[in-house]
């Protein structure tokens, strides 16, 4: 997720969240004619079978690695238009095509290209009393559009998994990353005249138009499904305007609650590195929740550790008795996703009272305890229903790479359909599929 500090030009900032004039209606047969492509391509797509589609995901790989310089240019001509408008560090960080995002974009191919693919897989066969087999088999969802901001890596991403699970997708990126955007799009069409699928499998919106994404989201003739993945802005704009489903990836409001049994040592461990590891993704942490009876001696050992870091602690009157270095808390810091070196740290009464407050503040995106406690940590699991819920582990895991998805589209926060890392399996959906022997409704 971005940033909620945004600037103007940036889908973020809520000045863009406003209602807009009706598109130019030459925008709006650009944007129509491409859709209705992606959904000729998806009838096409969804018939072909999983070593074409692997044969593609090697062959984007291939494609990608000899046009990597040309591709970094663009990302570096994004990068400095971005310094010009001002954009903020951490977004213009989360911008850049650097070696280990590379690297990740590569592997990401490849891992995908492994995973089982999910088309055509039936499941939860029965027999009825009158002979009639039932089963229920995955197909493709159809046309997928992706909104998203500022990371190009996330349009190599959602085309793998997109076109592994049969969808054609319409891939609307950031107008801060339209250069690299188009030409990562260029080598994912290229790629599929190659080895023989639909090129409008895959189309990039080509212009930086906001009005396009209007336009999108009103075309449920042709598209499916609507997945945004941004700021705040962008996911209460795509919500607010779409004719077409939505799955929404709201805010990381994640959570660590230090249990009264908690080992300090690995309280600190987990609290740094769900902080501090990438401070600008939406599964770092963001609010810090500690058992009264571990106040006194645990708790400051992990802001210490935090502090040291160069993380700002922000408190309740407990915290800051316990921590000197501590800031007043504010009721805004228990709701807020920093993506930044600040971190909001409360002292509840006990697991009950942590729980209270991540469902007042949370927004089900990732809960951890650190405990002993064989029953909290098993109640926490039960109770807790966010959509990656953990005990003594970092909440970085809530990542659909590390959950061994390949990559992920995103990550859901809401319930319907899909919660939490969307891979391969979260992309189609089910058709159920009967076979008889002549069976007659009696």
């Amino acid at each position: 997720m971005t940033s909620t500090s945004s600037k103007p030009g940036d889908l973020t900032h809520p000045e863009n969240s406003v209602r807009r004039p009706a598109p130019d209606p030459e925008l709006e047969r650009e944007i129509l004619a491409l859709a209705r492509k992606a959904r000729a391509a998806s009838d096409t797509l969804a018939e072909f079978d999983t070593e074409t589609k692997n044969a593609w995901l090697r062959r984007v790989a291939e494609r990608l690695e000899a046009a990597r310089e040309t591709i970094l240019a663009a990302n570096a001509t994004d990068l400095r238009e971005a310094e010009t408008k001002g954009i903020a560090a951490s977004l213009r960080k989360r911008l850049a095509i650097s070696d280990g995002k590379w690297r990740d974009m590569i592997q990401g191919l490849r891992d995908v290209c492994a995973l089982p693919d999910p088309v055509g897989a039936v499941e939860n066969q029965r027999v009825l009393p009158n002979g009639l087999r039932v089963g229920r088999m995955r197909i493709p969802i159809g046309v997928i559009a992706i909104i998203y901001e500022s990371r190009p890596n996330v349009t190599i991403d959602a085309a793998a998994l997109c076109v592994k699970a049969g969808n054609a997708v319409i891939l609307r990126g950031g107008s801060e990353a339209i250069h690299a955007n188009r030409a990562l799009g260029e080598e994912l069409r290229a790629a599929a005249c190659d080895v023989g699928l639909p090129e409008d499998s895959i189309v990039v919106i080509p212009t930086a138009e906001r009005a396009a994404i209007d336009v999108l989201l009103k075309a449920d003739r042709y598209i499916d499904l609507v997945i945004p993945r941004g700021g705040p802005g962008l996911i209460r704009k795509v919500t607010e305007t779409s004719t077409i489903p939505v799955i929404a990836h709201a805010a990381g409001v994640c959570h660590v609650f230090i249990d009264a049994s908690a080992e300090a040592e690995m309280a600190a461990q987990i609290a740094v590195d769900s902080k501090c590891r990438q401070m600008e993704v939406c599964n770092a942490l963001e609010t810090l929740l500690c058992h009264r009876d571990a106040a006194a001696i645990t708790l400051p050992f992990v802001l210490k550790a935090l502090h040291e870091e160069g993380v700002e602690i922000r408190g309740c009157s407990e915290t800051r008795e316990v921590f000197g270095e501590a800031k007043p808390a504010s009721e805004d810091d228990w709701a807020t996703e920093y993506l930044a070196p600040v971190l909001a740290v409360k002292v509840v009464e006990d697991m009950d009272a942590a729980i209270v407050h991540l469902r007042r503040y949370g927004s089900m995106h990732t809960e951890i305890i650190v405990t002993n406690d064989y029953a909290n940590a098993q109640a926490w699991q039960r109770r807790v229903n966010s959509s990656t819920v953990g005990v003594n582990c970092s909440t970085a895991f809530a990542d659909g790479f590390r959950l061994g998805l390949g990559a992920e589209i995103g990550i859901s926060t809401s319930k319907l359909h899909a919660f939490g890392p969307m891979g391969l399996e979260e992309l189609t959906t089910r058709k159920f599929v009967l076979s008889g022997d002549g069976q007659l409704r009696e």
